[in-house]
């Protein structure tokens, strides 16, 4: 198989080309929509780029948790209402301490807010792997479930809180970027490491495609299933936290809101097959960024709000013909002579026996 042909079969090059043709439809109306340049009152870099990798975070970090999760062929509907609960613990901290500039303050709102969400991801892992509810039901629950806690947390009200180093998370930066997409970056490095260089990742994509099989093989399922729902519930919080922390403000309706459908799109846009199995983290990540670049360009061109899911739609399905081996063999295939099949394009023919020369023995 060519280069270019494996090329072409990878879903993560067709994310990566609808983030160009978005960037390049935003720069044809606007030809400064790439410029960076330094915000004279702060001395930070500022664009538009930025800003679609500040956004990115949040999505980044559900998307991550929500590929593994979706290997086991399971699905997490809580992870929006995990980025509220994580939002309001920290928010309901931060307000509750009178020290703007503490850094022990901003490390208790974080730890809180990972501790409840591990707690409510332990509590999604019991519902699948031991009561033994389908994904879909027992996160639809706690999605439920969790989006309440969030507000009784907050009295049913939207919390702010003063903490400048909470707030540098998302508004600070590191070498130029946001501090928030460094952050999100290094955890997809560093989870990816630990699967790739044990056996967390083959035992996950083994759960996914046949847990009968991989239990007789001594893989227990039961703990995998706890730990990719906790993983999945803290990666959210974190997101969740990310999310807050720009404008210090947690809104219990609003935080999170539908985010576990831009998690699902992503880790599919990415090439993880909802039937579990084989996942790709460098996928997932490069839809979530597609994903946050088509958020920006749906602010950026000005289309009404009622317009705006159809629009989103209309991208993500050219997206995903683009991916489908059978369209892009139909429509590069004849033009350039490329085959995208994973076989020769027929089969050969043997002839058939000739019945006068056959010998009974």
């Amino acid at each position: 198989m060519s280069r270019v042909t494996r090329t072409l079969r990878t879903p993560w090059f067709w994310a990566l080309i609808g983030i160009a043709v978005l960037l390049l439809i935003n720069t044809l109306k606007n030809p400064a929509y790439l410029e960076i340049s330094v915000n004279p009152t702060t001395g930070l870099l500022t664009g538009n780029v930025l800003d679609i990798l500040r956004v990115s975070a949040p999505i980044i970090m559900i998307a991550l948790g929500m590929t593994f999760v979706i290997a086991t062929e399971g699905i997490d509907l809580s992870v929006g209402s995990m980025m509220a609960v994580g939002g309001a613990v920290a928010m309901q901290t931060l307000a509750g301490v009178d020290a703007p500039d503490s850094v022990g303050a901003m490390f208790a709102a974080i730890g809180l807010a990972v501790l409840l969400a591990i707690v409510l991801g332990a509590v999604n892992g019991f519902l699948v792997a031991v009561v033994g509810l389908q994904p879909f039901i027992g996160t639809l629950i706690m999605m439920l479930a969790a989006r309440g806690i969030a507000r009784v947390i907050t009295d049913g009200q939207n919390t702010n809180a003063s903490n400048e180093p909470f707030r540098q998370l998302a508004n600070g930066q590191i070498l130029g970027l946001p501090t928030s997409f460094v952050l999100a970056i290094a955890i997809v490095v560093v989870i990816a490491l630990l699967m790739r260089r044990t056996a967390l990742a083959l035992m996950i994509e083994s759960v996914g495609v046949n847990p009968t099989a991989s239990r007789l093989a001594g893989i227990r399922p039961r703990p995998l299933l706890f730990g990719v729902y906790i993983l999945a519930a803290a990666l959210a919080a974190i997101g969740g936290l990310f999310s807050v922390s720009e404008v210090m403000t947690v809104s219990v309706s609003g935080t999170g809101n539908l985010m576990e459908l831009d998690a699902i799109l992503a880790v599919v846009i990415g090439g993880t097959s909802l039937a579990g199995g084989k996942f790709s983290i460098l996928g997932s990540t490069v839809g979530a960024l597609l994903i946050a670049t088509l958020n920006k360009t749906v602010l950026f061109l000005g289309i009404p709000s009622s317009a705006t899911p159809a629009f989103k739609a209309l991208v993500i399905i050219a997206l995903v013909l683009l991916q489908s081996e059978r369209i892009r063999s139909f429509t590069f295939g004849r033009a350039k002579g490329l085959s995208f099949r994973r076989g020769p394009a027929t089969a050969p023919t043997e002839p058939a026996p000739d019945a006068s020369k056959e010998t009974v023995a």
